[in-house]
């Protein structure tokens, strides 16, 4: 299963989902991650709507190019999720960034059930 959540400083474990968490914000190397440049655009022009329309554009080329240019860690990922509950982590919701559902994870979640269609994905 892959699924999201909110990764949130200095959460008790027992709050956190069981099962394999990764984190997919922009400073990391996860390959769903978006670049700092994109994530700071749109945050910038939260409140408007065309700002995240942008960000959905060019984060489907993002990721549409790297799975093209190595799709490897996009089917390790598939992999793992087949076998066990993955959870792609991210700081939204936030005061800038209120709907989780205009997160890069979701767009990220909908990028794997189009490439995996096996997978079983759970939108927010």
């Amino acid at each position: 299963m892959l699924a999201r959540y909110s990764i949130v400083r200095g959460a008790p474990a027992s709050s956190l989902p069981k099962g394999i968490r990764q984190d997919t914000r922009k400073h990391t190397r996860h390959v769903l991650r978006p670049t700092a440049d994109m994530v700071e655009e749109v945050l910038g022009r939260a409140d408007d709507a065309s700002a995240w329309r942008t960000f959905t554009t060019n984060y489907r080329a993002l990721l549409d190019a790297r799975f093209s240019e190595d799709r490897g860690p996009f089917d390790a990922l598939a992999d793992l999720a087949r076998e066990g509950d993955v959870y792609l982590g991210c700081n939204c919701p936030t005061a800038k960034n209120p709907d989780v559902r205009r997160c890069h994870t979701a767009l990220a979640l909908a990028f794997m059930k189009k490439h995996y269609p096996d997978l079983d994905v759970r939108k927010p």
